[in-house]
């Protein structure tokens, strides 16, 4: 198998159930949510699987759903099934959830940082707000599978509490904004 076919060099590229320009929204949304993939592909290379199985496990999963999700994006005539589901959402919900108890609470801002896998998930958290931003203006302009957009949406938040989890559990305190207001407060506080 080649790795070029050529089929591109005019700046086209082929989507499921037809052609678009290279700058297409489609491709725009998808490409930057295999930007993000990268990141998370690099964050899983940096963590120690004895010390950190749950958190690699969830990565590898996740590096498969954004595949998923490309996938849905890819579709322009709508007609092929969609991959992503609102089971996936659920189980990211599931795991902030967690993680936002193990990690020390938040009041503050934080900068991104800490250990490099931590570091490394919060370049994937950016790329993908940046991911839902296109994916959004794509959805003004042609159907998608909705649920990707939830799923982006939550996945940012998971990339930031597994950030967090990561310095939390290799003792790597975050750093608070300085000039940060509280902004964070428990919802039962009436403060």
């Amino acid at each position: 198998m080649r790795l070029y076919t050529r089929t591109g060099d005019k700046g086209k590229t082929s989507l499921i159930g037809g052609r678009v320009d290279k700058d297409h929204l489609r491709v725009e949304a998808y490409g930057t949510l295999d930007e993000a993939n990268s990141f998370v592909g690099q964050a899983l290379a940096l963590l120690d699987k004895e010390k950190f199985p749950d958190i690699c496990a969830e990565l590898q999963k996740i590096q498969h759903e954004l595949f998923d999700c490309g996938g849905d994006l890819a579709i322009v005539n709508g007609k092929l099934p969609y991959k992503v589901t609102a089971e996936m959402v659920a189980f990211l919900e599931t795991r902030i959830d967690e993680y936002v108890k193990e990690a020390p609470q938040l009041e503050k801002f934080i900068l991104p940082g800490g250990s490099p896998a931590a570091a490394a998930l919060h370049v994937a958290r950016t790329v993908t707000r940046r991911a839902e931003r296109c994916i959004v203006s794509l959805s003004k302009a042609e159907p998608i599978n909705e649920i990707v957009l939830q799923y982006v949406n939550r996945l940012s938040d998971y990339f930031f509490a597994a950030a967090r989890v990561i310095n939390t559990r290799l003792g790597v305190k975050d750093v608070e904004y300085e000039r940060s207001a509280i902004v964070f407060r428990d919802k039962d506080d009436k403060k």
